[in-house]
């Protein structure tokens, strides 16, 4: 029986996106031993699309608004790319310390998962 899904993200300084991760976002995390944090996701879906290369795969994180979400990054002095309008959500693209990319958008699309609600 499957019991949940285990991404990995490369890094060129992972010790600065787990920091990010855990101290930007605050995603709950444990340590695995001599700080190597293994983070919780929100709930999280998959979509299958079609494409020329099966090793290609995408992380998005999903938000309820992004404005405010965007706001929240400026504090952290986090980059993104210009916020895009598209027919499945309003989207951009963070830039992580480290300096990878990491998508962030609000769905217009229905979701498969009940977001959980900060309150």
């Amino acid at each position: 029986m499957i019991i949940g899904a285990h991404l990995i993200l490369y890094s060129m300084d992972a010790e600065a996106d787990r920091a990010f991760l855990r101290d930007v976002l605050e995603f709950p995390h444990v340590d695995a031993g001599h700080d190597w944090l293994i983070f919780a996701l929100p709930p999280t879906e998959v979509a299958v699309h079609p494409g020329d290369d099966n090793g290609q795969r995408e992380l998005y994180l999903l938000c309820d608004d992004l404005a405010p979400t965007l706001a929240r990054l400026d504090a952290h002095r986090i980059g993104y790319e210009p916020v895009v309008e598209a027919r499945w959500g309003i989207v951009t693209h963070l830039t992580l310390p480290g300096g990878g990319r990491l998508g962030l958008y609000t769905p217009r699309h229905p979701l498969a998962i009940r977001p959980l609600h900060h309150g």
